[in-house]
């Protein structure tokens, strides 16, 4: 079945379409809920509530655009509209520190390490490091999404920055003594 048939289906309540279109488009909406989320297990309660949402709105969908790109965007808003009800925006500070260059050795640091130190941020930096590094959003777009200002956008960034980089250092330094 096509995609535009499937979607067609869907709109219909289609027990089976749904199901087909959640195994076509789980896995790589699953890579979006993992990014944004602190564990496994809460990108997979966000997966199966973001589908909830997808399927309940899908009629909002007039294929412009692609699908995948709508699907994502609905991931990601039910996944923010979470932590927004949970108070994790509340602004501390907008002053921020210089950009930190986090230099990251490919050979030594490995993706499911980043991946494992990037969920570690409090949510407040992990949201705003995707969102900017990962999904190229720019400080007005997240500021807008998140509800903050753009300052704090880059005080969040800056400062997720400089805990990653702290972690991959720490992890070097310790890989190093560990040889001696």
């Amino acid at each position: 079945m096509n995609l535009e048939l499937l979607i067609h289906e869907c709109k219909s309540n289609n027990t089976k379409a749904q199901e087909q279109l959640f195994r076509l488009f789980s896995p790589k909406l699953f890579s979006v809920c993992i990014k944004y989320s602190k564990s496994y297990v809460e990108a997979q309660d966000n997966l199966q509530d973001g589908f909830l949402i997808i399927f309940n709105k899908i009629n909002q969908f007039n294929n412009k655009g692609s699908f995948e790109g709508w699907a994502k965007r609905v991931m990601v808003n039910n996944i923010l509209q979470k932590y927004r009800t949970q108070g994790v925006f509340e602004i501390v500070s907008e002053n921020y520190p210089d950009v930190v260059d986090v230099e990251v050795d490919e050979e030594n640091v490995s993706m499911d390490f980043l991946t494992k130190i990037i969920q570690e941020l409090p949510d407040k930096y992990r949201l705003v490091f995707n969102l900017y590094v990962l999904d190229n959003y720019s400080h007005k777009e997240i500021a807008q999404l998140l509800n903050i200002s753009e300052g704090t956008s880059k005080s969040n960034l800056s400062r997720a920055r400089a805990i990653l980089k702290e972690k991959i250092e720490n992890k070097a330094s310790n890989e190093m003594n560990e040889a001696k």
